[in-house]
């Protein structure tokens, strides 16, 4: 199995979230996503702001990097987004309540369409309930829970994990131990993924 770690605000993740599952149902290999906040992480690291936000010099080149990927994916890009980053909390919280009906995926790419294909603000919630919708589930069942303490426990969960797993940013691939960090390491991680238990190869320690 391959875990996708993603985050709404992240725009390297979004033509991550377009092509992960295709290259995982090619490859054979299952596939779980997994929505968590970047914010925590870098508020650790003493950052209040996105780091392309931060160093303008890198965020003038993760745009043009990223004009270049969507262009190759066939991806609508709008450049920069109105406002970036913004905050997919509610997003998140959606995802997780999609998991259990199968239309996290479905949501997650449509998200990420509206974000940075279209403008759109993915913390309104008429919006949200509509790709909700858009992606085969029950917008009024699908807001209720994911304003559930169960809901909101499960996203602060799922972040806590990642940090514990050493995951820093995203887009993040976890099979078992083994961390990808990157959109261009999407298919090092699925064929890691079904190379199968590879766990005893480790780097050698300097």
């Amino acid at each position: 199995m391959i875990e996708f770690w993603y985050e709404f605000a992240s725009t390297y993740s979004y033509p991550a979230a377009m092509r992960v599952q295709r290259l995982a149902d090619d490859a054979g290999v299952a596939l779980r996503w997994r929505p968590f906040l970047l914010a925590p992480i870098f508020n650790a690291q003493g950052w209040n702001d996105s780091p392309f936000n931060i160093y303008p010099v890198k965020g003038a080149y993760m745009w043009r990097d990223l004009q270049r990927i969507c262009a190759k994916d066939g991806l609508p890009l709008k450049l920069p987004p109105f406002r970036f980053p913004q905050n997919g909390l509610k997003a998140a919280r959606l995802a997780l309540a999609g998991e259990k009906d199968g239309w996290t995926g479905a949501f997650t790419r449509a998200v990420y369409t509206a974000n940075f294909g279209e403008e759109r603000d993915i913390t309104d919630e008429d919006l949200l309930r509509s790709l909700v919708k858009r992606a085969g589930g029950g917008p009024d069942v699908a807001w209720a829970q994911a304003n559930t303490p169960e809901i909101k426990d499960a996203l602060k969960a799922q972040t806590d994990e990642a940090i514990k797993r050493g995951i820093f940013g995203a887009p993040s691939f976890t099979i078992g131990d083994e961390l990808f960090w990157g959109n261009d390491r999407l298919e090092d991680a699925v064929a890691w993924a079904k190379m199968g238990d590879v766990g005893n190869i480790r780097p050698n320690m300097i």
